[in-house]
């Protein structure tokens, strides 16, 4: 994310969407699950948010 790009991906699957956030800096991805009605953006949000999460971590140690 030090390059501030964020590939956000989409699969739906039935009566649920999989969507899955990927810094392409550190390979780091993060996954979750939603309902197929949810907006994108929102589900895009919480993607977001858990990978930048996730690397913050990883940073700490």
């Amino acid at each position: 994310m030090a390059g501030g790009e964020i590939y956000v991906e989409f699969l739906v699957q039935g009566s649920y969407v999989r969507v899955t956030a990927i810094d392409p800096t550190t390979g780091c991805e993060a996954v979750i699950m939603g309902p197929a009605g949810a907006s994108r953006a929102a589900l895009s949000d919480a993607a977001i948010r858990k990978l930048k999460y996730i690397v913050e971590k990883r940073a700490k140690g």
